[in-house]
């Protein structure tokens, strides 16, 4: 089940989407079932329906991303949004907190600036978006140019592949929330073997000529230690940060690595840690949620900032 206050609880109309965005029509076609559904491993079809989502219910004006980069599933991201929400709602006795005042760090932001524009659009947030491939941010520029509705976004560019807030952390940034979704694999090898395992899964599907359905490169897809490795050391520079955000939080797909890094947090005295369960269809994933800060003093931030 997804969020209460996510608009995706129910199946895809495509005829309002198709009046949204006509070039989704040659994707539309009857599934065995007979619904009209399209082909989740046809990269374009995904890409299509997407923008189709973020034209019509998210009032953007348009959005694309370059052949190759990762197409972020709208639903799940608009998921991970809501349930943050709910989370800083917490330091305000469960009033979440809306406009510019509130501010959010997109780490990995990609070319389809997804979090920065679904945050803007449903809760009016102020963001910052990195990156460290310069295209991914030129790309993402573009999306947040065709949008000028959607106002407080800033692009920022980490040149140090081995850093996460170092660089592109100012001395002057107070953050109310850090959000990420890692690379999750630890190779190429790794990622196409996992997409393998995905389409031997499907009736028909040959595995020659293997495709990510969603796209993405390198730097999304994979990094050394993969998803557990990313965090780990987000957990250990996010340290170095400590009071200067309220929360910081990660995607985690893997529940096994739930332990591990709460394991981490303890050593790194994290004032509160939070793990929220996330549902959505047949996928289950969740976030870790840390903070340097107890609960009265994130009352008190909640108070003079907001």
């Amino acid at each position: 089940m997804f969020h209460p206050r996510n608009k995706h609880q129910s199946s895809y109309n495509f005829p309002v989407l198709i009046a949204a965005l006509p070039e989704l029509k040659e994707y539309v076609k009857p599934n065995k079932y007979g619904n009209q559904s399209i082909d989740f491993f046809n990269p374009q079809a995904v890409k299509s329906l997407n923008k189709a989502l973020l034209l019509h219910q998210y009032g953007l004006q348009d959005w694309d991303i370059p052949d190759g980069q990762l197409c972020p599933p709208v639903p799940g991201r608009a998921d991970y949004l809501h349930y943050v929400a709910d989370l800083l709602g917490e330091a305000k006795r469960g009033k979440i907190p809306i406009g510019p005042k509130v501010k959010c760090l997109d780490i990995g932001t990609g070319a389809n600036c997804i979090y920065p524009l679904l945050g803007s659009s449903m809760y009016q947030w102020s963001f910052i978006g990195t990156d460290i491939q310069e295209d991914s941010l030129e790309a993402a520029q573009k999306n947040v140019d065709v949008n000028p509705h959607l106002t407080h976004i800033e692009l920022r560019y980490q040149e140090n592949r081995e850093k996460i807030f170092s660089g592109i952390w100012k001395e002057a940034d107070f953050m109310d929330l850090v959000i990420c979704n890692p690379p999750f694999h630890a190779s190429e090898k790794d990622a196409q073997k996992a997409q393998s395992r995905k389409l031997k899964n499907l009736k028909g599907k040959s595995t020659s000529n293997l495709k990510l359905n969603f796209g993405g490169n390198a730097a999304e897809l994979w990094c050394e230690g993969g998803e557990i490795g990313f965090i780990a050391r987000m957990i250990a520079e996010s340290k170095e940060i400590g009071n200067a955000c309220l929360w910081f939080t990660s995607l985690v797909s893997r529940e096994k690595h739930i332990p591990s890094l709460q394991k981490i947090l303890k050593q790194q005295a994290a004032a509160q840690v939070k793990v929220i369960p996330m549902g959505q269809g047949n996928k289950v994933s969740r976030l870790i949620c840390w903070s340097f800060l107890t609960k009265n003093q994130q009352m008190k931030w909640a108070k003079a900032k907001w």
